[in-house]
Protein backbone atom coordinates (compact mmCIF):
# COMPACT_ATOMS: atom_id res chain seq x y z
CA UNK A 1 0.00 0.00 0.00
CA UNK A 2 2.31 2.35 1.03
CA UNK A 3 4.68 1.69 -2.34
CA UNK A 4 1.33 1.94 -4.31
CA UNK A 5 0.54 5.91 -2.52
CA UNK A 6 4.41 6.50 -2.92
CA UNK A 7 4.15 5.78 -6.70
CA UNK A 8 0.86 7.67 -7.37
CA UNK A 9 2.53 10.99 -5.85
CA UNK A 10 5.58 10.69 -8.06
CA UNK A 11 2.97 10.38 -10.88
CA UNK A 12 0.99 13.13 -9.79
CA UNK A 13 4.08 15.52 -8.46
CA UNK A 14 4.23 18.97 -10.89
CA UNK A 15 8.09 19.63 -10.95
CA UNK A 16 7.62 22.79 -12.55
CA UNK A 17 5.86 23.93 -9.22
CA UNK A 18 9.70 23.63 -7.55
CA UNK A 19 11.01 27.08 -6.67
CA UNK A 20 13.73 29.11 -8.71
CA UNK A 21 16.59 28.41 -6.35
CA UNK A 22 15.77 24.57 -6.20
CA UNK A 23 15.43 24.66 -10.00
CA UNK A 24 18.82 26.31 -10.44
CA UNK A 25 20.49 24.18 -7.55
CA UNK A 26 19.22 21.21 -9.92
CA UNK A 27 20.05 22.29 -13.51
CA UNK A 28 23.76 23.31 -11.81
CA UNK A 29 24.46 19.64 -11.45
CA UNK A 30 23.59 18.99 -14.94
CA UNK A 31 25.79 19.10 -18.16
CA UNK A 32 25.89 22.18 -20.10
CA UNK A 33 24.36 19.92 -23.03
CA UNK A 34 21.49 18.37 -20.69
CA UNK A 35 20.99 22.41 -20.13
CA UNK A 36 20.67 23.71 -23.55
CA UNK A 37 18.58 20.64 -25.07
CA UNK A 38 16.80 19.18 -22.18
CA UNK A 39 15.94 21.81 -19.87
CA UNK A 40 15.26 24.14 -21.64
CA UNK A 41 12.14 23.11 -23.76
CA UNK A 42 10.83 21.59 -20.99
CA UNK A 43 8.38 24.23 -20.13
CA UNK A 44 8.34 28.10 -19.72
CA UNK A 45 9.07 27.50 -15.55
CA UNK A 46 12.28 25.20 -16.38
CA UNK A 47 13.43 27.59 -19.43
CA UNK A 48 13.08 30.95 -16.55
CA UNK A 49 15.16 28.90 -14.04
CA UNK A 50 17.43 27.55 -16.72
CA UNK A 51 18.53 30.94 -17.57
CA UNK A 52 19.52 32.20 -14.30
CA UNK A 53 22.94 33.89 -14.24
CA UNK A 54 24.23 31.80 -11.66
CA UNK A 55 24.50 28.94 -14.26
CA UNK A 56 26.64 31.07 -16.81
CA UNK A 57 29.53 31.68 -15.29
CA UNK A 58 31.11 29.44 -17.39
CA UNK A 59 30.44 28.62 -20.96
CA UNK A 60 32.70 25.59 -22.38
CA UNK A 61 31.99 24.10 -26.22
CA UNK A 62 35.54 22.37 -25.96
CA UNK A 63 33.89 18.74 -24.93
CA UNK A 64 31.93 19.49 -27.88
CA UNK A 65 34.07 19.36 -30.04
CA UNK A 66 36.04 16.55 -28.82
CA UNK A 67 33.43 14.20 -29.21
CA UNK A 68 32.11 14.97 -33.10
CA UNK A 69 34.60 14.61 -35.97
CA UNK A 70 33.21 16.08 -38.60
CA UNK A 71 35.41 19.13 -38.83
CA UNK A 72 34.38 20.17 -42.27
CA UNK A 73 31.25 21.95 -41.00
CA UNK A 74 33.08 23.50 -38.54
CA UNK A 75 34.74 25.84 -40.58
CA UNK A 76 31.15 26.81 -42.40
CA UNK A 77 29.41 30.13 -42.13
CA UNK A 78 25.97 27.89 -40.97
CA UNK A 79 28.17 26.69 -38.44
CA UNK A 80 29.31 30.02 -37.54
CA UNK A 81 26.38 31.75 -37.08
CA UNK A 82 24.97 28.74 -34.56
CA UNK A 83 28.27 29.46 -32.25
CA UNK A 84 27.75 33.29 -32.52
CA UNK A 85 23.94 32.53 -31.37
CA UNK A 86 25.06 30.65 -28.10
CA UNK A 87 27.87 33.29 -27.34
CA UNK A 88 25.47 36.16 -27.76
CA UNK A 89 23.08 34.45 -25.32
CA UNK A 90 25.64 33.68 -23.02
CA UNK A 91 26.69 36.98 -22.99
CA UNK A 92 23.01 38.54 -22.41
CA UNK A 93 22.27 36.09 -19.82
CA UNK A 94 25.34 35.98 -17.98
CA UNK A 95 26.81 39.66 -18.18
CA UNK A 96 29.66 39.85 -15.16
CA UNK A 97 28.38 37.23 -14.03
CA UNK A 98 30.68 35.15 -16.67
CA UNK A 99 33.98 34.23 -16.10
CA UNK A 100 34.69 31.41 -18.89
CA UNK A 101 33.82 31.10 -22.20
CA UNK A 102 35.66 28.42 -24.56
CA UNK A 103 34.54 27.90 -28.02
CA UNK A 104 35.61 27.94 -31.40
CA UNK A 105 34.07 29.48 -35.00
CA UNK A 106 32.72 32.57 -33.48
CA UNK A 107 32.72 35.65 -35.22
CA UNK A 108 33.51 39.68 -33.79
CA UNK A 109 29.63 39.63 -33.75
CA UNK A 110 29.62 37.47 -30.55
CA UNK A 111 32.75 38.84 -29.03
CA UNK A 112 31.70 42.53 -29.24
CA UNK A 113 28.84 41.79 -27.27
CA UNK A 114 30.82 39.48 -24.73
CA UNK A 115 33.43 42.98 -24.53
CA UNK A 116 30.23 45.13 -23.55
CA UNK A 117 28.49 42.97 -21.17
CA UNK A 118 31.33 40.65 -19.25
CA UNK A 119 33.61 42.93 -17.67
CA UNK A 120 34.51 39.77 -15.47
CA UNK A 121 35.63 37.49 -17.94
CA UNK A 122 38.92 35.36 -17.19
CA UNK A 123 39.61 32.93 -19.76
CA UNK A 124 38.55 33.56 -23.11
CA UNK A 125 39.38 30.76 -26.01
CA UNK A 126 38.36 30.78 -29.34
CA UNK A 127 40.56 28.94 -31.70
CA UNK A 128 39.64 28.00 -35.15
CA UNK A 129 37.89 31.81 -35.52
CA UNK A 130 38.46 32.35 -38.50
CA UNK A 131 35.88 36.03 -38.68
CA UNK A 132 37.68 37.15 -35.12
CA UNK A 133 39.00 40.28 -36.22
CA UNK A 134 41.31 42.77 -34.70
CA UNK A 135 37.46 44.69 -34.49
CA UNK A 136 36.61 42.74 -31.37
CA UNK A 137 39.54 41.81 -29.42
CA UNK A 138 40.63 45.53 -29.36
CA UNK A 139 37.13 45.78 -27.53
CA UNK A 140 37.67 42.73 -25.07
CA UNK A 141 41.08 44.55 -24.64
CA UNK A 142 38.86 47.58 -23.53
CA UNK A 143 36.64 45.90 -21.50
CA UNK A 144 37.81 42.63 -19.58
CA UNK A 145 40.49 43.65 -17.97
CA UNK A 146 40.22 40.80 -15.80
CA UNK A 147 42.01 38.29 -18.73
CA UNK A 148 44.07 35.42 -17.29
CA UNK A 149 43.97 33.14 -19.89
CA UNK A 150 43.38 34.07 -23.68
CA UNK A 151 44.09 31.13 -26.89
CA UNK A 152 43.30 32.97 -29.86
CA UNK A 153 45.43 30.29 -31.98
CA UNK A 154 44.70 29.90 -35.83
CA UNK A 155 42.45 33.09 -35.67
CA UNK A 156 44.63 34.62 -38.75
CA UNK A 157 42.53 37.99 -38.73
CA UNK A 158 43.94 38.79 -35.11
CA UNK A 159 47.50 40.95 -35.00
CA UNK A 160 50.31 42.24 -33.02
CA UNK A 161 48.08 45.52 -32.41
CA UNK A 162 45.44 43.51 -30.30
CA UNK A 163 48.45 41.43 -28.63
CA UNK A 164 49.77 45.19 -27.91
CA UNK A 165 46.00 46.39 -26.00
CA UNK A 166 45.22 43.34 -24.30
CA UNK A 167 48.92 43.30 -22.86
CA UNK A 168 48.29 46.87 -22.04
CA UNK A 169 44.93 46.71 -20.61
CA UNK A 170 44.97 42.83 -19.27
CA UNK A 171 47.79 43.11 -16.22
CA UNK A 172 47.10 39.69 -14.90
CA UNK A 173 47.67 38.03 -18.16
CA UNK A 174 49.81 34.57 -17.55
CA UNK A 175 48.53 32.59 -20.00
CA UNK A 176 48.66 32.55 -23.79
CA UNK A 177 48.11 30.93 -27.03
CA UNK A 178 49.05 31.51 -30.20
CA UNK A 179 49.30 28.43 -32.03
CA UNK A 180 49.16 28.69 -35.76
CA UNK A 181 47.80 25.77 -38.02
CA UNK A 182 50.43 23.35 -39.79
CA UNK A 183 52.00 24.91 -42.55
CA UNK A 184 54.77 22.94 -42.60
CA UNK A 185 52.50 20.09 -44.16
CA UNK A 186 48.89 21.07 -44.91
CA UNK A 187 48.10 18.10 -45.89
CA UNK A 188 46.75 16.81 -42.69
CA UNK A 189 43.81 19.85 -43.00
CA UNK A 190 42.95 18.86 -46.57
CA UNK A 191 38.81 19.34 -46.73
CA UNK A 192 38.83 20.54 -43.20
CA UNK A 193 40.60 24.07 -43.34
CA UNK A 194 40.01 25.81 -46.77
CA UNK A 195 43.26 26.36 -48.46
CA UNK A 196 43.20 30.00 -48.46
CA UNK A 197 42.94 30.00 -44.99
CA UNK A 198 45.94 28.47 -44.62
CA UNK A 199 47.44 30.07 -46.80
CA UNK A 200 47.21 33.55 -45.05
CA UNK A 201 49.13 32.00 -41.76
CA UNK A 202 50.92 34.99 -40.16
CA UNK A 203 53.80 36.10 -41.16
CA UNK A 204 55.41 38.48 -38.67
CA UNK A 205 56.04 36.01 -35.67
CA UNK A 206 59.09 38.62 -34.84
CA UNK A 207 56.18 41.39 -34.53
CA UNK A 208 54.23 39.27 -32.81
CA UNK A 209 57.39 38.56 -30.18
CA UNK A 210 58.47 41.80 -29.33
CA UNK A 211 54.75 42.73 -28.50
CA UNK A 212 54.58 39.87 -26.23
CA UNK A 213 57.27 40.02 -24.54
CA UNK A 214 57.40 44.37 -23.71
CA UNK A 215 53.29 44.11 -22.90
CA UNK A 216 53.14 41.12 -21.45
CA UNK A 217 55.58 40.33 -18.72
CA UNK A 218 53.62 38.55 -16.30
CA UNK A 219 53.32 35.42 -18.94
CA UNK A 220 54.06 31.90 -17.25
CA UNK A 221 52.55 29.84 -20.09
CA UNK A 222 53.27 30.62 -23.66
CA UNK A 223 52.14 28.69 -27.00
CA UNK A 224 53.71 29.47 -30.30
CA UNK A 225 53.32 26.22 -31.91
CA UNK A 226 54.64 26.82 -35.91
CA UNK A 227 54.74 30.25 -35.56
CA UNK A 228 57.37 31.62 -37.99
CA UNK A 229 59.29 33.86 -35.99
CA UNK A 230 63.05 33.45 -35.36
CA UNK A 231 65.77 34.07 -32.68
CA UNK A 232 65.37 38.03 -32.30
CA UNK A 233 62.18 37.46 -31.51
CA UNK A 234 62.48 34.31 -29.47
CA UNK A 235 65.86 36.45 -27.44
CA UNK A 236 63.25 39.73 -26.94
CA UNK A 237 60.68 37.06 -25.03
CA UNK A 238 63.47 34.94 -22.85
CA UNK A 239 64.44 39.03 -21.65
CA UNK A 240 61.01 40.10 -21.27
CA UNK A 241 58.58 37.51 -19.98
CA UNK A 242 61.32 36.11 -17.46
CA UNK A 243 58.47 33.82 -15.29
CA UNK A 244 57.43 31.47 -17.71
CA UNK A 245 57.30 28.01 -16.65
CA UNK A 246 56.02 26.27 -19.88
CA UNK A 247 57.07 27.39 -23.53
CA UNK A 248 55.52 25.72 -26.83
CA UNK A 249 57.95 26.12 -29.74
CA UNK A 250 56.78 22.79 -31.69
CA UNK A 251 57.09 23.12 -35.14
CA UNK A 252 59.25 26.89 -35.17
CA UNK A 253 61.57 25.12 -37.78
CA UNK A 254 63.39 28.60 -37.79
CA UNK A 255 64.98 28.17 -34.20
CA UNK A 256 67.73 26.39 -33.60
CA UNK A 257 69.48 24.51 -30.81
CA UNK A 258 71.65 27.10 -29.97
CA UNK A 259 68.94 29.67 -29.74
CA UNK A 260 67.10 27.52 -27.23
CA UNK A 261 70.38 26.92 -25.27
CA UNK A 262 71.10 30.87 -25.03
CA UNK A 263 67.68 32.38 -24.56
CA UNK A 264 66.30 29.91 -22.29
CA UNK A 265 69.14 31.42 -19.58
CA UNK A 266 67.23 33.67 -19.37
CA UNK A 267 63.92 32.10 -17.96
CA UNK A 268 64.57 30.97 -14.81
CA UNK A 269 61.51 29.65 -13.84
CA UNK A 270 61.32 27.74 -17.17
CA UNK A 271 60.10 23.99 -16.49
CA UNK A 272 58.51 22.63 -19.61
CA UNK A 273 60.45 23.48 -22.96
CA UNK A 274 58.70 21.87 -25.81
CA UNK A 275 61.51 21.99 -28.52
CA UNK A 276 60.47 22.80 -32.49
CA UNK A 277 61.05 18.97 -33.08
CA UNK A 278 58.93 18.08 -36.54
CA UNK A 279 58.50 15.24 -38.89
CA UNK A 280 58.57 16.81 -42.03
CA UNK A 281 57.29 14.56 -44.96
CA UNK A 282 59.47 13.76 -47.99
CA UNK A 283 56.98 13.84 -50.46
CA UNK A 284 56.99 17.66 -48.89
CA UNK A 285 60.24 18.22 -50.44
CA UNK A 286 59.29 17.72 -53.78
CA UNK A 287 56.62 20.55 -54.20
CA UNK A 288 57.95 23.89 -55.47
CA UNK A 289 56.50 25.75 -52.21
CA UNK A 290 58.80 23.76 -50.14
CA UNK A 291 61.74 23.21 -52.01
CA UNK A 292 63.76 24.42 -49.43
CA UNK A 293 63.56 21.98 -46.90
CA UNK A 294 65.86 20.03 -49.16
CA UNK A 295 68.45 21.90 -47.52
CA UNK A 296 67.22 20.52 -44.27
CA UNK A 297 67.28 17.00 -45.31
CA UNK A 298 70.59 16.89 -46.30
CA UNK A 299 72.06 18.37 -44.05
CA UNK A 300 70.55 16.79 -41.02
CA UNK A 301 70.30 13.20 -43.33
CA UNK A 302 66.88 12.51 -41.63
CA UNK A 303 62.87 12.83 -41.75
CA UNK A 304 62.78 14.65 -38.54
CA UNK A 305 64.13 18.14 -38.26
CA UNK A 306 66.09 17.75 -35.19
CA UNK A 307 66.62 21.03 -33.39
Amino acid sequence: MDAEIAGATAETRDWSEMTPVLLVNVFRRLSLEDRWRGVMFACKTWLEAARDPALFESFDLEPFFGRFSDAATWWTPAFQRRVDSMVRLVAVVGGPTLRTVRVRHCSDRALELVAERCPNLEILSVKNSQSVTDTSMIKIALGCHMLTELDISSCYEISYKSLELIGQNCPNLTVLKRNLLNWLDPSQHAGIVPDDYINACPQDGDREALVIAKFMPKLKHLELRFSKLFINGLISISEGCTDIETLDLFGCVNLTSRALDQTSKNMKNLKVLVRPNFYIPRSVFHTERYGHWRLYDERFQTNVFQI
